[in-house]
């Protein structure tokens, strides 16, 4: 069970990573409510790929549970039954949970692959948790660590029911993403503690503390960004044009790009500080290399009237930050470095 333990812990994260960029994309295509349902997907398992597919059908085999659209309005089956000629309204019931009744192939397909990402990512959640258990003499912390793991993976699913229910609630969907990022955080601790360690890094206190903070910066910037689209996506619903949409931005945007000053020359001393002291955490060159390109991506959606994909970079890549920051504090807190 060890011999694959730790490479079953890291396509767990690269599988979480998948997910986080494919809800990016999501957020993207606007394709949050292409399945208005879940678990499935306008009662299917495998959604439709035509609107007639959801549209009343004489001698059609329905399913308890399956899905068609009437009146611009969601209705369920309510149990197995074969349509005759004519619509029976006593075989079906209105869908309660909200009113969102439109079909979008491309939206639906989009928003599909998103759950399917995240279904892997929670049988590998699962299959970590269980190889485990092959460290259960000599470290019983990593079998506790995996649990929470899938326990937040749970969470992240039935909070994805909720957006979708709430048809895309802003604070749920910002509730999303720092889960998301705990569980990385923990899936890179467990990763860390099980993964041999041959370099000899340099512990400094003014480093390790510097990095907390830039650490808490990333935290504060990714929650700042969240808010940002927040008021995008209200003004892009409206069908205002892309020039438009940070228009008349909120505070919540200023503070978010004057932020970033702090968040890049705090990073920028470390960098620093690595070099001058040579504590070699390497892992500092990426987390510059990130920050700069991060930038980028946010200069040009504000300058350029957001391009395409760079709203689901800008978002890949603050969780990727955060992801390399927080790997670093645990190699600048290993008790074998030298002091």
């Amino acid at each position: 069970m060890k011999k694959y333990f730790l490479t079953s812990a890291q396509i767990a994260l690269i599988l979480v990573y998948l997910v986080i960029f494919a809800g990016a994309f999501v957020r993207l295509t606007g394709s949050g409510m292409g399945c208005p349902d879940w678990p499935k997907c306008f009662g299917y398992y495998i959604p439709p790929t035509e609107q007639q597919e959801l549209l009343f059908a004489a001698g059609k085999e329905y399913d308890k549970g399956q899905v068609i659209i009437k009146e611009e309005a969601l209705l369920v089956a309510k149990n197995d039954f074969t349509s005759k000629t004519s619509f029976d309204s006593t075989n079906w019931e209105k869908y309660t949970k909200h009113d969102y009744a439109i079909f979008n192939p491309i939206h639906t397909w989009v928003e599909y692959i998103n759950r399917l990402l995240g279904a892997l990512a929670g049988i590998a959640c699962v299959i970590t948790f269980i190889l485990s258990f092959g460290y259960r003499k000599e470290n019983k912390k990593l079998i506790l660590l995996t649990f929470l793991i899938c326990v937040l993976m749970g969470f992240q699913a039935w909070l994805g029911k909720t957006v979708v229910d709430s048809v895309l609630n802003p604070f749920k969907i910002t509730t999303h993403m720092l889960a998301a990022l705990l569980i990385v955080a923990l899936q890179l601790i467990v990763i860390y503690t099980v993964k041999k360690h041959n370099k000899t890094l340099v512990f400094n206190q003014k480093f390790n503390w510097i990095l907390a903070g830039a650490l808490g910066l990333t935290i504060i910037q990714i929650v700042l960004g969240t808010t940002v689209r927040e008021h995008v996506d209200i003004v892009s619903e409206t069908g205002a044009p892309e020039i438009m949409w940070l228009q008349n931005p909120t505070i919540a945007f200023y503070i978010h790009r004057s932020f970033s000053i702090i968040v890049l020359l705090t990073n920028l001393y470390l960098f620093y500080l690595n070099r001058k002291l040579t504590l070699g955490f390497n892992k500092i060159n990426w987390v510059i290399i990130i920050l700069f390109i991060e930038i980028i991506s946010g200069i040009l959606m504000y300058y350029f009237a957001f391009p395409f994909g760079t709203q689901t970079i800008h978002v890949v890549l603050a969780t990727l930050l955060f992801g390399v920051q927080f790997y670093t504090i645990l190699e600048s807190n290993n008790k074998k470095m030298l002091f």
